[in-house]
Parts: C-alpha cells; structure tokens; sequence
C-alpha cells in the first residue's frame, strides 16, 4: 500500500495537542488563524509502506552500510578489510551502488563553528509560517546570508518553510525576520539556537527499522560534544578550501576545488588545496562524514522533533535513547532549552509517534516538523559562499546585517 505524506500527518497528529507545526503558544494570542491552503509548489511524495525491496539488502551489504557509517573517516581499503567482501573493488562497486540507489550520499564534511574564528558563530533553526509563494519567501529569505539549507515542512492548515542560517548576530536575524513579519512579507516564525554541536549517528542495517520507544528515560553515555575553540590561525586558501568543504550533501574532490577557484581567478596550487585540506581535518575544523538513510531516500520519511523537558541532562537522554540501534538515520543536540532530533526513517515509524510521546510524562512540550517533499528535501542554498565575510587579520567572521536590511528595503519597495 502506498501512504501519502498528508494521510501520514493526519494519521499522526489526530489530537489538538499534536498539532505542534506551528503551536500556539508561539505566537501572540488573538492571532487569527490561517484557513487550509494548498500550494502546487509542494511535491508531496508517496511513500510505500511495504519498502518493496529496500529489505534485500544482503547481510554483506548491511555490513558495509553500517560500518562505513560508524567510520566515516576510513579509506575504501580500511572499509575493505572490516567487510566480508573478497575484493576491494567490490567494495567500491558497491558504495557506488548505494549512492546510485540514494542510500547514501557523500563522503561531506561537517564545520564545528566554534573553531572557524575569534567571534562566537551560531547555527539557526529557523520556521517560518508565510501565505505568498513559495517562491517569493525564498527570495527574501536568500538576501539574510548566509541561507544554508531551506525546506518546505508539512502542514494541513499553514504554509511553512524551515531555514537554517549561520549567524554572528543572533538578534540580527530575529529583526531582518520581523522586519519581512511587519511588512507582511512572512506572518510569523519561530528561531532557534543550536546549543552544542550534532550528535549523528546513521542506521544500523541489522536493527529494527520502527525501532520501539520504550527505553527514553534508561540511564545512557550522553556524548559531549561542545563547539571548539579558535586555535588554528586560518589564511585566504584555507578558507576557500572550507568555504567548498562545507554545506551540501555531495562530496567534492581537491581537483574540483582547485578548477572552481580558477574560475573565480584565485590561482592557488594543488598542494596549496591539499595543504588547506589536510590542516583544517587535523585541527579538527571540519571532519568527514557520509549520510547514510535506512532506505532509498525518496521512500523515507524526514523530520524535525523537538522536545522540552524539566532538566537539560533529562532531554539529553531522551534524544540520545531516541531509537538508538534501529536502522534509522538520526542527528539530535540541544537548541536553545529544547531538544532537537532530527531523523530520516521508515514512514511507519512516524503514523504513532506524537501519540507515543504523549505517555512520556516528563515530556512537557513537544513539535513536529516533517519534510513535505522529498525530492525538494532539505536544500543546501549557501552556494559556499558563508565564509566569505571572514577577515584574515582579525580571525573573525561578521556578517554585514545593515547591508542585508538595505536590500530587503529595497525590494520591499520595488514589490510596492
């Protein structure tokens, strides 16, 4: 049987206190209610409940799939030798494989932003509530840079897009968002502060794909993982070589760094992009890193949880037991005085989940974000171009929030 995305929302948000895309207490009360709206411009996708083939996998090919998310930083030789596979070129027949049947994507490399520079860097949750275009939301939101990912989220009765912002002025952001709220461009949003960096942690190809819940408040090794410090004076070709390390979701290799840099007339050498390359893994300024999903992507579900609990240490354990072990893609941290977990699943796992939550006492608040299509999924819009504001002989990067106010105004009154 097929399952489309809004039967999957219906089916598990079928309480009023599970309506948490956009909850109340959010916004100012009084607020009028937006009638349902449906907009052509999502891509809702189908998902098949059966999987079909997605469990064929053999037990060799579950192994490497999991090994290979354990261990992202091994060479395709190390991968071979922790396999059951003869050959090492099957070994990379078979990532290739993977990644033409969108198991996996990568490998990528993943930014701690606590030791990019001198000044305090943020990751931003943002949820954004709109009733123009889908369209036209993106183009103001493009002009706060620096935009890294965008993605429409599933909602019966509001227009929602979640956007994820890098920021060196937290309340900068907030008041280019209200501005676009005051001109009516957006009509509310919720902004949230990522706290530590991410937790993440791909399936387990032997575990249970709608892994139970039972286990949320079990005693567990909370990983600690704080953002860094500066330690590392970085020049103009290390952050080039970061600046295409970072964001998206497909690797890219020295050569093709070094060919994109020549066309914006940056003569670097090879081993100067190798040299970068290297400096920045071993100093732990951006790690590697493979996206592996428990099933062909397009037949997964995508979403956002987020929880609030009495305590900190309370939340933290929640997220870390969340589903643990199961064949389940997931990446969690704290943001702001929330929890914030993040997964890409079997469809199934999501029908009940709001419901299952609703017996865990100490959950007093939760919210749901669910990625409406698929195909468009979480988008990586920075076009590597974060890291450009960074000044070498300062070691800071600051983003120029007048700069972008300016151009909201003016597009403002161009619109007018």
């Amino acid at each position: 049987m097929y399952l489309t995305a809004d039967t999957a929302f219906l089916l598990y948000h079928t309480e009023p206190m599970c309506l948490p895309l956009v909850r109340a207490d959010h916004f100012p009360a009084g607020k009028k209610r937006m009638n349902p709206i449906r907009e052509n411009v999502y891509n809702v996708p189908k998902f098949n409940t059966s999987m079909g083939n997605c469990h064929q996998l053999t037990d060799n090919e579950k192994e490497l799939l999991t090994t290979l998310g354990r261990h992202p930083e091994i060479s395709m030789k190390e991968l071979y030798s922790r396999t059951s596979y003869r050959r090492m070129s099957t070994v990379t027949r078979k990532v290739n494989q993977m990644k033409d049947q969108h198991m996996l994507t990568g490998p990528v490399y993943q930014v701690d932003y606590g030791k990019v520079c001198k000044n305090t860097l943020s990751r931003l949750f943002c949820f954004i509530e709109f009733s123009q275009s889908y369209e036209k939301i993106i183009e103001y939101l493009k002009l706060i840079e620096p935009l890294v990912t965008i993605y429409p989220v599933l909602s019966p009765h509001k227009k929602i897009v979640g956007a994820g912002f890098i920021s060196s002025n937290n309340a900068e952001v907030r008041a280019l968002l209200q501005m676009l709220k005051d001109n009516t461009i957006i009509t509310d949003f919720v902004v949230r502060v990522r706290k530590y960096r991410v937790s993440l942690e791909n399936p387990n190809f032997f575990g249970d794909p709608i892994p139970a819940l039972d286990n949320l408040l079990d005693p567990c090794d909370i990983p600690d993982i704080p953002y860094g410090h500066h330690d590392t004076e970085l020049n103009e070709c290390d952050i080039a070589t970061l600046s295409h390390l970072h964001g998206g979701y497909e690797s890219i290799r020295l050569i093709d760094i070094l060919r994109k840099e020549k066309k914006s007339n940056r003569n670097w050498t090879y081993n100067q992009i190798k040299y970068s390359h290297e400096k920045l893994v071993m100093n732990k300024v951006a790690g590697k890193q493979y996206y592996i999903y428990p099933f062909p992507i397009e037949e997964c579900a995508d979403f956002f949880l987020f929880i609030k609990t009495d305590t900190e240490e309370l939340t933290q354990r929640i997220l870390c037991n969340f589903a643990r072990g199961g064949r389940i893609h997931r990446e969690y941290t704290i943001c702001d005085d929330w929890g914030m977990m993040g997964c890409i699943s079997h469809p199934l796992l999501v029908v009940d989940l709001m419901q299952n939550l609703d017996e865990i006492g100490e959950i007093k608040q939760k919210e749901m974000y669910q990625i409406r299509s698929i195909s468009r999924g979480v988008q990586y819009a920075g076009k590597h171009a974060e890291f450009k504001y960074f000044d070498v002989e300062t070691q800071t990067l600051k983003y120029p929030y007048h700069v972008f106010r300016e151009k909201i105004k003016e597009k403002i009154e161009k619109e007018k």
